[in-house]
């Protein structure tokens, strides 16, 4: 099979056909001259040496465009093809492709290449990126040396593909910086394209030795196929770089193009525009979900975002929260959640109801400068003790930037701000991250909870996230309890509250605070922090009178809220049961636990 790659399409004409395209130049160019030739000729021969002038002319005037076209179409450091000979080229495989016939492309990005390039000098950096251009053209024209991995697997993909898929020549361009891109006409499996992506990764991996260094590169590559995934050849780059930006992000090596991860789908600009509207005009809602103990007192609740997007029915919020994130609306929609939770505190406690609310918040978030200072003007403008709001963050924002995101938790630390490690066990957790981080609660992830009954290594987990956690003084908090035996075994492990539908859905704040009246609060004392009266707003300080506000143990007016197989172990009398009628709260989600006590 031939796979010759790299410049083919920028190369002048050479050979036979560089020859006859010569002489049709001159033929071209020295047909206005062939009837004085022939004058010349007949009377005065010994001037035809003369014409020798014009004819030079003419081919000095072909080689200079031709290499003024080639050098358009060149990369001057690697002598590849660059952006617009690699769209060109994608263009036309575009538009001579038959049916069923596709084209693959794959955009890789070497990873910290900046601050080597910065360690090692740039003239250092040129002759790096030269010996990877090498590496990814030997690669794609012969598979790699003999016996390595890179080899076996792109033949093994090529010679897996119908006849027809492989007619196509790979091309290898660099894109700029340290950015390359190989076209692969005649692929039409997303799949097989991802091989051939992690193979040219796994080729660059090698170590190279540059000025006595031993060097190892890591990329990331994103893959993008027409007609699947892209329309143009325009279209086709583009969202091979939304997929390279996604694998870096996920630090997965190798990501395909995933629509939904793209800000810049007409679907998604729209949806944005949409959300922007929807938080000035109140349409975005927040619902809210207990978190009870296993005595039946509600120790705070989780706010969490609803949008009901007019005409288009409700919208997930991943979808819009991810969208957010991306396009720089995030900040604008923390401090919607903030103002709307920290108001709906106001009115609670201005009813009775001492609770704490948990909000979610992102690394972003987080990251921005003030961020701390805007939280604790919410608080002070409802004039809610700082203690009722607990912040639910995860270890991803260390990844990010550590001592940033450690001075800005210390601060809401010491306003009197609780925290929240969310999603446990996800993502990277680590003791040392663990320890690090100045929560009081961690929650273990709804993919392990509603699977440990089911499953022996999650429920393994689970215990040692709690006895963890417990090691450490925080309390724990599992999501995701749908079912009475999944309660009972997290009670048996010692897990301090669970949330979940088995408890109760997410609820409009109405239906929360009628819920809240039923079940009444019973929260154990909240943390100390050790702030001093320093570290707090002026504002603040008087508010709470110079020390942290704790809200009051409140006793359950109401038999303890738990499955029948739990009450049937639970030592002294059961208190006189209250009509099932009275604690029926219609609000969709409202599960059977808290319907089936004795009545």
């Amino acid at each position: 099979m031939d796979r010759t790659t790299g410049g083919a399409p920028t190369r002048p004409p050479q050979g036979v056909a560089g020859a006859v395209l010569l002489l049709g130049v001159l033929l071209a160019g020295a047909a206005p001259l062939i009837p004085l030739a022939v004058l010349v000729y007949r009377y005065e021969p010994e001037l035809l040496p003369l014409f020798a002038v014009p004819l030079a002319v003419l081919v000095a005037a072909w080689r200079i465009a031709r290499d003024r076209a080639r050098d358009q179409l060149t990369d001057p450091l690697t002598d590849l093809p660059n952006r617009q000979a690699l769209l060109m080229a994608a263009q036309e495989a575009i538009a001579e492709r038959a049916d069923g016939y596709s084209v693959g492309l794959i955009l890789l990005d070497l990873d910290r290449f900046r601050s080597l390039n910065d360690t090692l000098g740039h003239t250092a950096g040129d002759r790096l990126l030269v010996h990877i251009a090498r590496r990814l053209h030997r690669a794609l024209r012969s598979g790699g040396p003999a016996g390595s991995a890179t080899r076996e697997s792109i033949d093994d993909v090529f010679a897996g593909l119908p006849r027809h898929y492989r007619r196509g020549r790979p091309m290898v361009a660099r894109m700029g910086g340290d950015e390359f891109a190989v076209l692969l006409p005649g692929i039409n499996c997303p799949d097989s394209l991802e091989r051939v992506a992690k193979a040219l990764i796994a080729e660059l991996a090698a170590p190279i030795r540059l000025d006595g260094l031993l060097l190892v590169l890591e990329a990331s590559a994103g893959v993008c196929v027409y007609p699947q995934h892209a329309q143009d050849a325009e279209s086709l780059l583009r969202r091979a770089d939304v997929a390279m930006g996604h694998a870096q992000r996920g630090c997965s090596g190798v990501a395909q193009y995933d629509e939904t991860q793209d800000a810049d789908t007409p679907y998604r600009i729209g949806l944005l525009g949409d959300l922007r509207r929807a938080l000035e005009t109140g349409e975005v809602q927040l619902h809210y979900q207990p978190k009870v103990a296993f005595d039946g007192r509600v120790v705070g609740l989780e706010a969490l975002l609803r949008w009901e997007r007019p005409g288009q029915g409700r919208v997930s919020p991943d979808e819009f929260v991810g969208l957010a994130e991306s396009s720089g609306l995030m900040p604008r929609l923390t401090d919607y959640v903030l103002e709307a939770a920290v108001g709906q505190l106001a009115s609670w406690r201005d009813q009775g109801l001492q609770v704490q609310v948990a909000v979610n918040v992102s690394p972003r978030d987080v990251l921005n400068p003030g961020f701390a200072q805007r939280v604790a003007g919410h608080l002070v403008r409802h004039q809610v003790p700082a203690h009722a709001l607990q912040l639910e963050i995860t270890e991803r924002l260390l990844l990010d930037d550590s001592r940033r995101a450690a001075d800005t938790l210390a601060e809401l630390r010491g306003y009197g701000v609780g925290m929240s490690l969310d999603d446990f066990g996800t993502g990277h957790s680590s003791l040392v991250r663990l320890r690090s981080l100045p929560v009081g609660e961690l929650k273990i992830d709804r993919s392990f909870v509603s699977r440990m009954v089911a499953d022996d290594h999650d429920a393994a987990v689970v215990r040692c996230s709690v006895e963890l956690a417990h090691s450490l003084g925080l309390t724990v908090v599992a999501e995701g309890v749908e079912d009475d035996e999944t309660w009972e075994r997290l009670h048996c492990m010692g897990v301090d509250a669970v949330q979940g539908w088995l408890v109760s859905a997410a609820l409009p704040a109405e239906q929360a605070t009628a819920w809240l009246r039923v079940h009444r609060t019973g929260a154990p004392p909240v943390e100390r922090l050790a702030a001093s009266r320093g570290q707090l707003p002026a504002a603040l300080r008087a508010m709470q009178g110079g020390q942290p506000v704790l809200p009051p143990v409140v006793q359950p007016v109401i038999p303890p809220v738990l499955p029948p197989a739990v009450q049937a172990v639970q030592a002294g009398p059961v208190p006189q049961p209250v009509p099932a009628a009275q604690l029926e709260i219609q609000a969709p989600g409202t599960q059977s636990w808290a319907r089936t006590r004795p009545q």
